[in-house]
């Protein structure tokens, strides 16, 4: 059947009938109970997109439909993923940012699988943000923006909180800052901006306090092993949970504070 001969869908009513899917979508995330989609079901809503945007003018959807995309992102992160957010702190709110950030990445993967014609389409021909690069920004620029200086500082917490020999969810750690390198999509200024200088100065102001004690405390070879001992533990924690491209700046701080510093001092 062509384009011509086929009935056409009026906007309200095709997207009348994609919304009915996005909340199945929605209800699935949330854990509510929902069936599974279907083959057939999935079929139907990617048809859907489809016919509506391949109908001749008029009724050529193809725009409203990628602004829908976007649209419905947005609503169910105001209406869902920052209410969840803003009344938790510390590692509870850790945990849930990491599994609204996973949540949103299905979320995301299936809509585009909605949404997919438009991609090598009308988005290629206009020169468009494709569906998977507007999913990250609206992420990014709705839920990021707001919340990552609380997660820098409970994350920055928790490291000092081992430091001082306790023991906490690494694995938590390394997801938490695999979105700050994701956020940024290729580049590594969220990360390094928005997470690692913080991280520093705190390591710097931490390794300054203790180094400052230890000196007047211990005999030099008791000193000499603490220093070891402490780029030994940063070097295990770089390698667990930070981004590598931290480890030789978080090296180079501890030498600093621990070594060069007391000496310049003494």
């Amino acid at each position: 059947m062509t384009a011509d001969e086929r009935k056409i869908i009026y906007f309200e009513e095709g997207w009348e009938f994609m919304q009915k899917g996005i909340t199945k979508l929605k209800n699935i995330l949330e854990g509510l109970p929902e069936p599974q989609f279907s083959v057939e079901y999935y079929t139907m809503l990617y048809t859907t997109i489809y016919n509506m945007s391949t109908q001749k003018r008029p009724h050529d959807y193809s725009q409203q439909l990628y602004d829908k995309y976007r649209e419905s992102i947005e609503d169910y992160i105001t209406s869902t993923v920052l209410p969840s957010l803003r009344d938790k702190h510390d590692e509870i709110m850790l945990r849930e940012f990491v599994q609204r950030w996973a949540n949103h990445k299905i979320m995301a993967r299936w809509l585009a699988r909605f949404f997919h014609y438009l991609d090598p389409y009308f988005i290629a021909r206009r020169s468009l943000p494709p569906l998977s690069e507007v999913g990250l920004t609206c992420f990014r620029d709705l839920v990021y923006q707001e919340f990552n200086a609380r997660v820098r500082d409970a994350v920055i917490s928790l490291i000092d909180q081992e430091r001082e020999g306790e023991q906490i969810d690494r694995a938590l750690l390394k997801n938490v800052l695999d979105i700050f390198v994701e956020i940024g999509m290729g580049y590594m200024d969220h990360y390094e901006n928005d997470f690692e200088v913080a991280m520093l100065k705190d390591t710097a102001t931490y390794y300054s306090r203790k180094a400052s004690n230890w000196i007047l405390e211990d005999s030099c070879p008791d000193f000499i092993l603490k220093v070891e001992e402490c780029l030994r533990r940063e070097k295990d924690r770089a390698a667990h949970y930070l981004h590598s491209s931290s480890e030789l700046k978080l090296l180079e701080v501890c030498i600093f504070c621990n070594i060069i510093l007391p000496c310049r001092c003494s």
